[in-house]
């Protein structure tokens, strides 16, 4: 069945074709973060999300990709922070600035179906009350994971990195990374910061076993936005910028 858009969505679709041009393999960074600014559709401040194929094959354990990257200038979003601590602790995630804090009755809740929060840490010790919890925070993005930083003793730096912007990537199936950088209403210059940090992030990250060229293809997206390309060789060097 085709796809229908609307008469917004093509003509921005069309103006970003004739910016691209038919031969350009993208754009640069900095004019991808003009771009997708300018061809954003929506009334509200739109999401701006990073689409990053990668040189991997997912299938393999020792080709994932997956971390933690704080952006500099945050993500634009206000984000719910449960914590699963214990003692001392616990008042260390509340001083952090942690919107949900406890242990077993955290447990028994999410069990109960609540999932209103955004990111879960936890410290170590309490990881296997967490641990069974998998099955529900799994397939929402939810479970604390140490590669994420967000399993740790440090939980007050944690939620406050978290607070501050962190974000977390991970390569789905098909060896792509989905992350939001940023909102429409951000300056192209903190797009393209953030942007920069997650490129830093996943070079830092590439695999020992990933052969061939690690990063494939980068695009930028606004909320119900079109697709801007940006060339990758281009990307690459806001690694030594």
């Amino acid at each position: 069945m085709a796809s229908h858009r609307g008469k917004k969505y093509v003509a921005v679709a069309e103006r970003l074709r004739e910016v691209i041009g038919p031969e350009s393999e993208g754009l640069t960074p900095v004019r991808a973060c003009e771009v997708v600014k300018d061809t954003s559709t929506v009334k509200f401040d739109a999401t701006v999300e990073a689409h990053v194929r990668l040189g991997v094959d997912p299938r393999h354990a020792d080709q994932m990709v997956r971390g933690s990257v704080v952006l500099p200038n945050g993500t634009g979003k206000s984000v719910r922070v449960l914590a699963f601590v214990g003692g001392d602790k616990a008042a260390e995630a509340r001083e952090a600035g942690a919107d949900f804090i406890g242990g077993d009755d955290l447990v028994q809740r999410i069990k109960d179906g609540w999932t209103d929060f955004d990111v879960a840490v936890a410290t170590p010790d309490m990881m296997p009350k967490v641990g069974p919890l998998g099955r529900i925070l799994g397939p929402r993005g939810l479970m604390p994971n140490p590669k994420a930083g967000t399993v740790t003793f440090d939980v007050g730096r944690a939620i406050r990195e978290v607070k501050a912007g962190r974000v977390e990537y991970r390569t789905d199936r098909f060896g792509i990374v989905h992350v939001a950088i940023g909102k429409v209403s951000f300056g192209a210059e903190q797009l393209q910061e953030n942007l920069a940090a997650l490129v830093e992030a996943l070079m830092r990250d590439k695999p020992q076993a990933a052969k061939g060229q690690y990063l494939r293809t980068l695009h930028l997206a606004s909320t119900m936005g079109p697709s801007v390309p940006i060339d990758v060789h281009e990307a690459a060097k806001l690694l030594t910028a």
